[in-house]
């Protein structure tokens, strides 16, 4: 582990950290559409039975000032710095299978260091096969399941699971590379980018963290605890469509977003009516603003009363 006294550092004693286990991984930072990626790894640390690994050294890889950590003042001095954390974590799923999940933000430098250290983790401890998640805003209508495309060398996975399987070039983020350079070590890996409505982009939608456990659970037979998701993505569905039918614009919109869903899933044909769209449709910026008055709610302004 060359970088081992640099980037990464063990806190739990490395005799204790079980052999063969599954490899859970979500950052965040360079996209994560419908915070998808931060409520599953939160929603998995926060919820279940888990225990720090090790943790990368943020002033290695972070950008401060590109993004800054939070620290509190409290009237006349300050009460405390929250560093931001990337790090590993041993985690066991609902029926107590372990597993091992790494969290946290995207790295702003040492992309390859990082993707070494990650591999090196992987063969130290023979890492059975990784899964990560990531979250792109796409033109489709909420009222539908969240698709995937999905990447890797798990054949079987990518048959079942992939709905748009395009030929483009992305912006790469770091687990494109750790992705890489699993599949040139003959790792076995596998990537779920899931296909979030386009208007609810910058909001928390319980769904798409709910999709997000649904994916790391088809790839590694985990079982998660959902039913705090599945009525939180109720509930927001519902508030949507109650904008939806208010607001014949929205309406419209959503309508022929369905429209050329189903026409895709249905024929599947070479032109994807996800992406190539005939005439204009209203921008995000336009259809946030007409949900603005559910959405607020989100950013705080209502009172908590009165969306429970």
């Amino acid at each position: 582990m060359p970088e081992h006294s640099q980037l990464l550092h063990f806190k739990m004693d490395e005799a204790l950290i079980p052999h063969g286990l599954p490899l859970v991984a979500g950052l965040t930072g360079f996209a994560d559409s419908g915070s998808a990626v931060t409520a599953f790894t939160d929603y998995i640390v926060d919820t279940m039975d888990s225990q720090l690994i090790a943790e990368f050294d943020a002033d290695e890889l972070l950008d401060y000032r590109a993004r800054r950590p939070t620290i509190y003042f409290d009237q006349d001095h300050l009460t405390g710095f929250e560093p931001p954390r990337l790090a590993f974590y041993l985690v066991n799923d609902e029926i107590n299978r372990p597993f091992i999940l790494l969290a946290g933000y995207e790295p702003d430098f040492k992309w390859e260091a990082f993707s070494r250290q990650v591999l090196a983790f992987v063969e130290r401890f023979n890492i059975s096969h990784t899964t990560w998640v990531h979250a792109i805003p796409m033109p489709v209508p909420h009222t539908r399941p969240i698709g995937t495309t999905v990447s890797g060398n798990r054949g079987d996975l990518i048959d079942q699971y992939s709905v748009w399987k395009p030929h483009t070039q992305v912006p790469a983020n770091a687990m494109h590379l750790v992705e890489y350079r699993l599949q040139e070590s003959d790792q076995e890996v596998v990537g779920f980018v899931l296909l979030i409505p386009h208007y609810l982009a910058d909001t928390e939608f319980p769904s798409a963290a709910l999709t997000a456990l649904e994916s790391v659970s088809s790839s590694t037979g985990l079982i998660f605890p959902t039913d705090q998701l599945r009525e939180e993505g109720r509930e927001f569905i519902s508030k949507i469509d109650e904008q939806v039918e208010t607001n014949e614009e929205l309406s419209k919109l959503v309508h022929t977003l369905e429209q050329r869903y189903d026409s895709y899933m249905k024929e599947n044909g070479v032109r994807s009516p996800l992406t190539d769209v005939e005439g204009e449709l209203p921008t995000a910026d336009e259809i946030a603003a007409e949900l603005e008055e559910f959405l607020a709610y989100r950013r705080g302004s209502e009172e908590p009363g009165d969306m429970r």
